[in-house]
């Protein structure tokens, strides 16, 4: 007579998982894993530390990078695995690959000359902005012949865009700050976006391109909020225990803020796509 229930269920490790238990693996640069939470795949770019935790940033087939905090929950060959920091040697060999890539983790041109300025520009609000799309972006901006110009606000920036005249070979880019639904800038942006179809106009959610830097690069959970009628610069400076009294103050602090930037890794994913998407609106024929 045949066993309906098959052999002893009990035998065995049964406790083991199916995939098998996890294994420790070095996050040397060009493996490719896979997290199994969101089931992002790509190659090891770099590890680093971040936010008081180490974190792997994978770069998959298109080129889009990911970081993801180093340890188990990821598949080698379908294997799970715990991923651990590379050795000495192998760190070394890691970092020399990093130099090999720009702040915006494009492939870096060697030898190339930066290019005699193209037509098209990209407009951002002020001069932190500027400072910022410079630090993480310029190298890519250089290559391609672009210039980023500051706006002195965006109350009039249909008028800019008609004064500009973009055209098919001319195109213009705009980054504007705070712009989310219901507020002037949403107003001003759908007025302006019916000037040209060579204009395309952008812009991340935050009070201040200050936001856009991950907290945790300062050691924070979140930015400080500042209430309704208070300078927002002088009051996360403020909270932060700096000096906030005079311009001067707000331009220090800034600069404090902009060093703890290293690369896109640094800032939040708003921002990233719509500059992403603006220097490949003005430099894709």
């Amino acid at each position: 007579m045949s066993d309906r229930y098959g052999s002893d269920v009990l035998s065995g490790d049964w406790r083991a998982p199916t995939r098998g238990r996890s294994r420790p693996v070095e996050a040397e640069t060009g493996l490719v894993v896979e997290d199994v939470e969101t089931g992002w795949c790509g190659a090891v770019v770099r590890v680093e530390k971040a936010g008081g935790m180490q974190v792997v940033h994978l770069e998959d087939r298109r080129g889009r990078t990911r970081g993801f905090p180093l340890g188990p929950g990821f598949l080698v060959e379908g294997e799970p695995v715990v991923l651990t920091v590379p050795t000495a040697g192998r760190s070394a060999a890691a970092t020399a690959a990093a130099r090999t890539r720009t702040a915006s983790g494009s492939v870096k041109v060697v030898g190339h000359r930066a290019r005699v300025a193209s037509g098209s520009r990209i407009w951002v609000e002020g001069r932190h902005d500027a400072e910022l799309v410079e630090k993480v972006w310029g190298d890519d901006l250089r290559v391609e012949g672009v210039v980023v110009e500051m706006l002195d606000g965006v109350d009039d920036l249909a008028a800019e865009i008609r004064a500009f005249a973009p055209t098919p070979d001319r195109r213009l880019g705009i980054l504007v700050d705070h712009l989310v639904p219901g507020t002037k800038e949403s107003r001003i942006v759908a007025e302006a976006e019916r000037v040209s179809p060579h204009a395309r106009i952008l812009g991340h959610p935050y009070v201040d391109v200050w936001q856009s830097v991950k907290p945790a690069r300062l050691g924070l959970t979140a930015w400080p909020v500042i209430e309704r009628g208070r300078s927002w610069k002088h009051g996360v400076l403020a909270e932060l225990g700096w000096p906030h009294d005079s311009q001067a103050d707000v331009a220090r602090g800034w600069k404090k803020i902009l060093g703890t930037v290293r690369s896109y890794s640094d800032l939040e994913p708003t921002l990233l796509a719509s500059v992403e998407e603006l220097i490949d609106f003005v430099t894709v024929p």
